[in-house]
């Protein structure tokens, strides 16, 4: 398993699925808390490309509807809608 399909995994299970069991419609992710969690240095990028990809839209049958703050940073937040 690749590090990108840590990142997607990770937040398939903490975010994507408690979100569409509890009947929610929006998700949002910060790169920042992704990183710490999966317990990586250094890759903001990493994490913010997993997440920005297709793949993670198509694999967790979200839409991306929003990428806010700084390009591949701790603080990028992305918004998905639940499909």
């Amino acid at each position: 398993m690749s590090f990108a399909d840590d990142v997607r995994e990770h937040c398939r299970v903490h975010y994507v699925e408690p979100a569409r069991t509890g009947g929610e419609t929006t998700i949002t992710i910060r790169a920042g808390d992704v990183h710490s969690a999966l317990g990586y240095k250094n890759r903001h990028p990493l994490v913010c490309s997993a997440l920005g990809a297709t793949t993670f839209e198509e694999s967790c049958r979200v839409e991306r509807i929003a990428i806010d703050g700084p390009l591949n940073g701790a603080n990028t937040v992305f918004t998905f809608r639940i499909l």
